[in-house]
């Protein structure tokens, strides 16, 4: 039977077992949440697949889809699966040149879009898309303008599903009986990697990837029907699109919100979710909110907030020492642990209990009263970020994976998290740590995270040489730098291709020192440098606000932003800064401390120095201020 797994029988499935409950929840025109049935869902995937059907698509097609997360996209998704036909994903935030690779790349004949801009933007780009002959707009309130929309046929998402709907009259089992004739092996996605350096790769998902990871998730995270995910990122991507099939097979609610404080942080009243699934930007945000916000409170009431906050990290650190939740890198000897944890349990549980009544119940009534736990995924949690969730008494389960395994390998146990790690990895997948010389490592020891489990990627599309270069016999480079707990667990350190060798010799890994450079509130984005230097330097992205503030304080008076960013006591403020995260006291050696910085103007953005996940694109960092990089080594 496993052979004939694919999603869209197993959505077939959850509506006969749970055909009432609440399977989508979307905003109206006036931002107010409705909700549809399994049954309501399954029905309109029926009709729009006959509407599909109509157009000419059939199995084994490729379609582009470039849009944000909506009712529409789940539902073309799934009509598109469930007739056999590739869908080829993207965002509204995508450059028209990328969104015309990669519809290019894929060679589509037919692409939605979300509205008159994204169409406008694949039009844009018409003169390279020969094959492209169909348009079709999930939003056509506002008419195309380009001067290219005769050179397709443009289509309304309303006018697919109608025609579907006159041919379901017909053929009411049209849909059922294609949904029967896919298997496991049936290619499902083409998602294209952002990529931290070069140009978007075409990974190839079958269907065996993500029927694989809905088989052995609950074991980590116990999901019931008529849960509801807060739904935040970006669908296309492969992390939200495993958390929306994981969700649907199990009977459990998708509501869209977006990954914006001001929409969230509401939507979640309104909601009252139970899980909710992020990157780490989001999760250090809302983290900086609360601290920004209890900064403006001033005084004893901010006092008593970091006496708590600290107490709460204190107390969950010797929780976990005295339940074996502490990741044994090195053997741990788990009596011994209770004994040294008992006694600070017992002083500290009072203040523990205090600091829930006056502060962390505050803080955990935002995310409302059903809210079990957070999922964060999409690159490494900052350890402070971790600290302070875990302390406040907020689930944070952090999670790994790659777009090339569909995505997830790995998820803290909700039943057991292991603080500082990413979990075990998921049942039936086999792992290897390898050291530069190929050599397989033990526990304890970190090398190159290497996998091997049915739901890698079928390789690159059209790029046999680029797939060789990860995925051999079976086993694919994940290109990251891991080392495995005795317990199972483990903790992702960086990127093999990220890793910076000083002149020295010294092999020294950035995202746990950009990690520690963010915690402060006067930086908000950071990228070490110092490949084949003597020493490392960073680039910093301030927190103007921080800095601006930081300014009147000290009556420092400036006309621009270039002016205050040149100033020498901000200058020797964010110096202090720099070295009041990152110095040897704090756990980081001696060459793997800040010596010079430069402040930057403008923000790392996303489709630009950043992945659609928030990663650094350092390639293009580089490139953008090879000039100001340059100079931090003279």
């Amino acid at each position: 039977m496993q052979g004939l797994d694919t999603v869209p029988k197993r959505i077939r499935s959850t509506v006969g077992q749970h055909p009432g409950l609440t399977a989508l929840m979307y905003k109206d025109s006036q931002g107010e949440f409705i909700s549809i049935s399994y049954k309501e869902l399954y029905e309109q995937i029926k009709r729009f697949a006959a509407g599909l059907n109509s157009l000419g698509i059939s199995r084994g097609d490729h379609i582009g889809i470039i849009s944000d997360n909506r009712k529409e996209w789940i539902i073309t998704d799934l009509a598109l699966l469930g007739i056999g036909a590739v869908d080829v994903p993207r965002g509204s935030d995508s450059m028209a040149d990328e969104v015309g690779y990669i519809l290019g790349h894929a060679e589509c004949s037919i692409a939605f879009a979300e509205n008159s801009t994204q169409a406008e933007k694949i039009l844009s780009k018409k003169a390279d898309l020969p094959n492209l002959h169909t348009l079709i707009l999930f939003d056509n309130s506002k008419p195309v303008s380009s001067p290219r929309k005769d050179a397709v046929k443009l289509l309304s998402f309303e006018e697919v599903l109608a025609a579907g709907e006159e041919i379901f009259q017909n053929d009411t089992d049209f849909y059922d009986r294609e949904v029967d004739k896919g298997n496991s092996d049936d290619l499902a996605t083409l998602i294209y990697t952002s990529g931290t350096t070069g140009e978007p790769k075409g990974v190839m998902l079958s269907h065996r990837s993500f029927t694989f990871q809905i088989e052995r998730i609950y074991e980590h995270l116990n999901i019931q029907p008529g849960h509801t995910f807060l739904s935040v990122l970006p669908i296309w991507h492969s992390f939200e699109r495993a958390v929306e099939y994981i969700v649907l097979n199990i009977g459990a609610a998708i509501a869209y919100s977006k990954p914006i404080g001001s929409i969230m942080l509401p939507d979640m009243q309104k909601v009252q979710p139970h899980w909710l699934t992020s990157v780490p930007r989001i999760w250090e945000g809302i983290r900086s909110a609360i601290f920004r916000s209890m900064k403006n409170e001033g005084g004893f009431k901010l006092g008593m907030f970091n006496f708590f906050v600290a107490t709460g990290e204190m107390f969950a650190t010797f929780f976990n020492m005295f339940t074996g939740r502490l990741p044994d890198f090195t053997p741990r000897y788990h009596v011994i642990d209770k004994i040294i944890a008992v006694i600070p349990l017992l002083l500290l549980a009072p203040f523990k209990l205090f600091g829930y009544l006056l502060v962390f119940r505050k803080i955990q009534s935002k995310l409302g009263p059903r809210f079990i736990a957070g999922i964060s995924g999409g690159g490494a949690l900052p350890s402070h970020v971790d600290r302070f969730f875990y302390g406040a008494g907020i689930h944070l389960l952090e999670g790994y994976g790659l777009t090339e395994t569909g995505p997830v390998l790995a998820v803290r146990k909700q039943s057991r998290p292991v603080f500082g790690t990413v979990g075990p990895l998921l049942k039936d997948v086999e792992h290897r740590v390898i050291d530069p010389d190929g050599v397989i490592l033990p526990e304890g020891r970190k090398g190159t995270l290497f996998v091997k489990s049915e739901q890698i990627m079928e390789g690159y599309y059209k790029q046999p040489e680029k797939t060789k270069e990860v995925l051999q016999d079976g086993w694919l480079n994940t290109g990251d730098i891991a080392i495995f707990s005795h317990s199972g667990d483990f903790k992702i350190l960086g990127r093999s291709k990220e890793t910076i060798v000083l002149l020295g010799g010294e092999n020294i890994e950035p995202v746990p020192i950009e990690d520690k450079l963010n915690a402060s509130e006067a930086i908000q984005q950071a990228m070490v440098v110092g490949q084949d230097q003597k020493f490392l330097a960073a680039l910093i992205v301030p927190e103007m606000s921080k800095l601006e503030e930081f300014a009147q304080e000290n009556g420092i008076t400036y006309v621009e932003n270039d002016e205050l960013l040149s100033n020498p006591e901000v200058q020797e403020y964010v110096h202090d800064e720099i070295q009041k995260q990152v110095n040897t006291k704090s756990g980081f050696r001696h060459f793997e401390c800040i010596f010079r910085f430069k402040l930057l103007h403008q923000p790392f953005e996303v489709g630009k120095e950043l992945t659609h996940t928030l990663k650094i694109r350092r390639e293009v960092v580089y490139h953008k201020y090879h000039h100001e990089i340059d100079a931090l080594f003279k």
